[in-house]
């Protein structure tokens, strides 16, 4: 039905009516505002990876679980300068003959998360270590900026 021919293009209700029945079937229209696949596996990636961030006075510290991971399973980079990013895979087990799962609960997967780092944040001094399981990593806080002097100008009388 198109409301332009029955005279009722004037109000602006008709006009969205009518913009909603012109692309009700039109498929490349539908992924306009939805997701990317990529946004969805990263969102999901993140959501499953909890952390603890605790700031001392001379550093920042992140605390990840690892449970199972080797360290060649995780990646921690630095990217755009003052982000954080910690990510890796978590593989399935292979089955061994005769062996069948009864209940899968521990996840597997890719895994990711990402911090800002703020601007006192030296990423030029970041360790990261695994141990038992758990992942901390440090970003070492920038000295202060010195004040600066006050420059004293002197008034010649003239």
């Amino acid at each position: 039905m198109d409301f332009r021919l029955m005279g009722m293009d004037n109000t602006p209700i008709f006009h969205v009516l009518q913009h909603m029945m012109d692309t009700a079937g039109d498929e490349s229209d539908k992924s306009v505002n939805a997701p990317s696949r990529i946004y969805v596996r990263d969102a999901k990636a993140m959501a499953a990876t909890p952390a603890d961030v605790k700031e001392y006075p001379n550093s920042y510290v992140f605390v990840v679980d690892m449970p199972g991971l080797k360290s060649g399973d995780i990646k921690v980079q630095v990217e755009e300068e003052n982000v954080l990013l910690i990510s890796g895979e978590r593989k399935r087990e292979e089955e061994k003959e005769g062996a069948k799962y009864i209940r899968m609960e521990r996840r597997v997967g890719k895994f990711m998360r990402k911090f800002t780092l703020p601007e006192n944040a030296n990423t030029g001094a970041i360790s990261a270590v695994c141990q038992d399981g758990v992942l901390t990593v440090t970003v070492q806080k920038l000295p202060p900026p010195e004040p600066k002097k006050t420059k004293t100008i002197e008034v010649k009388v003239a």
